[in-house]
């Protein structure tokens, strides 16, 4: 498992800005962090790198591509207005200038285009991406056109990118209703990044607002013991962390946020063979 990292999604403290985050999070036992576009607006990136980098940390991926299918460009505006700029000639220069190995990709529009469609322009992406020595992972959303793990896991087969793989999103899979034992049938090296956080009894009336409302994890429905070990049962040795939106965890000053998001992700490990001592 050497190489593992415990990260600190940004989704986590979006309200604290980038750089104050990073004592925290290594004081709370974090090796990496990720980061989103807009944690780097108007910033030189060579400098951010290097801050980061002197904190004991390093960028694992950056997040998210939302805008690659054709459809995109034109879809409306809608809740997702800001994710139609992010598109790939932005984030993969972004993404390789932070010393990333991963940006993240998802289909949040819930365009119609069929899967077989979608794996051909998510192939073409993970080729984009190769020239900058980038890996892409595809990130299933339960309300858009790749909804679920078997979803995602038919995209990536199809497209047969050595650099294409999978994110997995606690979140996304609960509310996908996606299979445990799917999960733990994938094999570890097509999966790139884990995030996890909790759900409500729910589900919420809106999923799209759901997703930027959730629970740490272990305050909410998921059953982290069977997920934990689907999980290990695939031997990935993919960096994992949290990536909690969660209010309870908003309110607190950020050291404390950073030390409860490290109790979170320690609970889940435990849960498994995806001990503390490798991911350090």
């Amino acid at each position: 498992m050497n190489g593992r990292h415990r990260v600190l999604y940004a989704g986590s403290r979006l309200h604290t800005p980038v750089l104050e985050r990073l004592a925290p999070a290594r004081a709370a036992g974090f090796t990496a962090i990720s980061i989103w576009p807009s944690d780097v607006r108007g910033m030189e990136l060579d400098a951010v790198r290097q801050q980061v980098n002197a904190a004991g940390l390093v960028v694992t991926e950056v997040e998210m591509i939302g805008n690659w299918l054709p459809a995109h460009a034109a879809a409306p505006d809608g809740v997702w207005r800001a994710v139609k700029w992010q598109t790939a000639d932005r984030l993969l220069p972004l993404a390789a200038a932070l010393g990333a190995q991963t940006v993240s990709a998802s289909e949040l529009f819930g365009v119609s285009d069929p899967l077989p469609e979608i794996a051909r322009h998510f192939g073409t992406l993970c080729h984009h991406a190769a020239d900058y020595g980038l890996r892409i992972a595809l990130e299933f959303v339960p309300t858009g056109a790749v909804p679920s793990l078997a979803a995602a896991w038919e995209v990536i087969q199809r497209a047969d990118c050595p650099n294409g793989g999978l994110m997995i999103d606690s979140w996304h899979f609960h509310r996908s209703g996606s299979s445990l034992d799917q999960l733990s049938r994938i094999p570890g090296d097509r999966i790139f990044s884990v995030q996890l956080s909790d759900a409500s009894a729910g589900p919420e009336a809106d999923l799209t607002a759901g997703m930027t409302n959730r629970l740490r994890p272990g305050a909410g429905v998921i059953p982290w013991l069977g997920f934990m070990q689907a999980l290990s049962a695939t031997g990935t040795t993919c960096p994992i962390g949290i990536e909690a939106f969660a209010r309870d965890i908003d309110a607190l000053p950020t050291d404390t946020a950073m030390q409860a998001c490290a109790d979170a992700l320690d609970a889940c490990l435990a849960l498994s063979d995806m001990t503390m001592e490798a991911l350090q």
